[in-house]
């Protein structure tokens, strides 16, 4: 076997390989004798069909099947001696395949890049400093007893907050249109479910009056017809309901897990989920600022199989996250949508690969477990979770390279000036919200900038 590789670009490969005419012939023939042993065909016994017939009723698919398998195999050989680390799958052709001729095939393939890591040395990352106040806590009880709060009738006009229980049929000039309408409806008053306007109009109605609201539909309201459209809803109320936030006792705090209903043990559990919820926000936004900067520092090129693979996994979690169902073909969703974001993954990924392999960076069983137990803690029954990942491979494998990562991004931080920066509790998750709420909008921008292409 004779092969040569030529570098066509950074990360791909063509490599050209021949195998000897008699190697590829021999195998043919030992293939259609041992097929010829239960060839049937009218006027020949079983087994009996002349070679000459076999040949040339089956020669041409069995040389394909057997040519198919010679090339997979001596691909395999071929990057296996020439030291190479393919990205994805090959484009295999054959380009000589002839009884009596060489075999020769080419193999076009994507391979890893090779890194040499540049330095962040002098980018400055700032690190928020929080600490979660016993006036966070009291906040935060509040957002429990509002999240556990009961709507109780009451004989006054609705104020902001207030819950309505309405009818109401939606007008474009003297006609009716489609979704307009319902009955029975329950509205909490400044939530911003209704388009707006509409909730405004009905702070001050009472039970048992009729209104008449004027509203404009947003310019990007999602059904083309009433977008930017004028209307007129006529609203009946039947009930105004005010919030009746329950008392903190004994049994509010139960149903958070405090099963012996002390108040103390549950405002210190509180404290410890926000300050586990701070300390992640912390975490991930000094991440975000360190693979911001190592990306910038090493524009490395990244193979387009593994943005594809990237591009489908991110597929397939749109698809979940919008309860599009386990049988919705993923493919309908266009690549343009997620290739960016799944091009900055792969190149962070390699990126943070080599990082761990140049600082021989491990995790052991013990990292493991532990970290298993930190994650178990936000559960209510932390053993069986414990129990759970610490018995399933892949799980584990998953707790592994986040350790792996976490190390990683603390030896380039090695590299970084960082500066502390005191925030409040609610800073550092309004600023961790902020960062998913930009991700939305670049998927956003992709899916609008995709639809003006196609237009």
């Amino acid at each position: 076997m004779q092969v040569s590789v030529d570098t066509t670009s950074q990360i791909e490969r063509r490599i050209i390989v021949q195998v000897p005419a008699a190697e590829v012939d021999e195998a043919v023939a030992a293939r259609l004798k041992d097929a010829a042993k239960n060839v049937r065909m009218d006027g020949f016994r079983k087994g009996k069909v002349p070679m000459s017939v076999i040949r040339q009723r089956y020669g041409r698919d069995v040389r394909n099947e057997v040519v198919g398998e010679v090339m997979r195999e001596r691909y395999v050989r071929a990057i296996t001696e020439e030291n190479l680390n393919p990205a994805g799958f090959p484009q295999i052709e054959a380009t000589v395949n002839e009884s009596g001729k060489d075999l020769e095939f080419t193999a076009t393939l994507e391979v890893y890049p090779e890194i040499e890591l540049a330095s962040i040395e002098g980018t400055e990352v700032e690190r928020p400093v929080v600490e979660v106040t016993e006036t966070d806590v009291d906040e935060m009880v509040e957002t429990l007893r509002k999240q556990n709060a009961a709507w109780e009738a009451v004989e006054r006009a609705a104020e902001d907050g207030d819950q309505v229980t309405i009818d109401f049929q939606g007008f474009l000039g003297d006609e009716p249109f489609e979704g307009g309408s319902a009955e029975g409806h329950s509205l909490v008053l400044g939530s911003g479910s209704f388009i707006p306007g509409f909730e405004e109009q009905l702070v001050g109605a009472s039970a048992g009056e009729e209104k008449e609201l004027k509203v404009t539909f947003p310019e990007d309201y999602q059904a083309e017809n009433l977008a930017g459209q004028e209307a007129t809803f006529k609203v009946k109320v039947h009930q105004v309901s005010a919030q009746a936030l329950p008392e903190v006792d004994a049994e509010f705090v139960k149903k958070f897990g405090v099963e012996d209903g002390d108040l103390e043990r549950f405002r210190a559990e509180v404290t410890r989920n926000m300050t586990r919820e701070a300390s992640q926000a912390v975490d991930n936004r000094v991440k975000q600022q360190v693979l911001e900067a190592l990306k910038q520092a090493n524009d490395i090129p990244v193979p387009q199989s593994l943005v594809q693979q990237e591009t489908d996994g991110l597929k397939r979690q749109a698809a979940q996250q919008f309860g599009l169902g386990e049988d919705f073909d993923v493919s309908q969703l266009p690549n343009e949508l997620f290739a960016e974001q799944a091009k900055s993954r792969v190149q962070v990924g390699l990126l943070l690969a080599e990082v761990i392999k140049s600082h021989e960076l491990e995790a052991s069983d013990d990292e493991v477990k532990a970290k298993v137990e930190e994650l178990a803690e936000q559960y209510q029954e932390p053993e069986q979770v414990v129990e759970y990942y610490l018995g399933n491979d892949q799980l584990k494998t998953q707790v592994k390279s986040a350790i792996l990562e976490e190390k990683a991004v603390d030896k380039l931080l090695e590299q970084a000036t960082v500066k502390d920066a005191e925030m409040s509790y609610q800073q550092v998750l309004a600023a961790a919200q902020q960062a998913e709420s930009d991700e939305a909008e670049e998927i956003e921008e992709s899916e609008e900038n995709g639809e003006e292409s196609k237009a």
